[in-house]
């Protein structure tokens, strides 16, 4: 590879980790619109959808992206949808630490799936900084994880299965990372439509939730993370997103007053130190691991 390929290739690279960066901020916001909104699960999630679907069909009207449908894109469609729907659920019956925490085993199930269908082996490194973040994680919200109920952490947990799916959705054959987001985002709507049209309370605040959840933590979230797997391998996005499962609780914390203690703080600390540390050695391997 020649200097300006490896310039290039370096470039696309590092603007793909700050998308994926991107996107888990605005995904960390769910928790807090989710919590504000006074309406069942599924209702919220079918209406964040339908603003999600009107965002993602324009950018694919800007972009002149057509969606596409097979079978590999309706099983990344089936890991968007179940992530949508499950995220959602549990922030209702279960703390926001909670559903984060178990979430974000997510990494984990990236490694393994990588490793059955795909036969690729994690490195050292993938394998030490994922048990670090989890570690952190777990340390994070260990004062919470009594507070929470039964149903909503095993939902919690499930939903970091599927979400390990979005992470590979650049990975399945003839795959359209975008379309599966897209078919994925219109299920979420339709599947929770009987709920939403039952909703009879309709405050400014709720609204407003609703809006910031489908523009900004769905639509334009998903459209980075899409943006952002093209360069960055699963793993490494999934690792990156380690600042969602800090953020997420940390704003809720503050503006619906769910409590965080210095244990807590602790968590956040170790995982932005290992997500950090990730990044700055993968850069350092990078150029050395290319053919010139």
């Amino acid at each position: 590879m020649s200097k300006l390929q490896q310039t290039s290739a370096d470039k696309a690279q590092r603007v793909g980790t700050l998308c994926v960066f991107a996107s888990a901020v605005l995904y960390s916001i769910g928790g807090l619109c989710i919590k504000l909104i006074p309406w069942n699960g599924m209702s919220i999630n079918s209406g964040r959808n339908i603003i999600s679907v009107l965002v993602i069909g324009a950018y694919l009207l800007l972009t002149r992206h057509r969606p596409r449908w097979n079978r590999w894109i309706a099983l990344g469609a089936a890991s968007v949808c179940g992530t949508n729907t499950l995220f959602t659920l549990a922030n209702k019956l279960t703390t926001a630490a909670n559903t984060i925490v178990l979430q974000f085993t997510a990494p984990i199930f990236v490694l393994l799936l990588s490793l059955l269908f795909w036969r690729r082996k994690p490195q050292k490194l993938d394998v030490a900084v994922c048990i670090i973040t989890l570690a952190g994680v777990v340390c994070f919200f260990v004062e919470s994880l009594e507070a929470g109920g039964m149903l909503g952490n095993a939902l919690a947990l499930l939903s970091g299965f599927t979400y390990a799916g979005v992470f590979l959705l650049n990975d399945l054959p003839d795959a359209d990372p975008i379309s599966s987001v897209f078919w994925g985002d219109v299920c979420s709507a339709v599947i929770g439509l009987p709920f939403l049209l039952r909703e009879t309370v309709f405050t400014p605040t709720a609204l407003t939730s609703l809006v910031v959840l489908g523009a900004f933590q769905v639509g334009l979230a998903y459209i980075l993370m899409c943006r952002g797997l093209k360069t960055t391998p699963a793993v490494t996005a999934s690792l990156i997103s380690g600042i969602e499962p800090v953020l997420n609780p940390i704003l809720v914390a503050v503006f619906y007053h769910e409590t965080i203690g210095p244990l807590s703080l602790l968590g956040a600390v170790i995982v932005l130190a290992a997500v950090l540390t990730y990044n700055v050695l993968k850069a350092r391997q990078a150029p050395a691991a290319q053919p010139v």
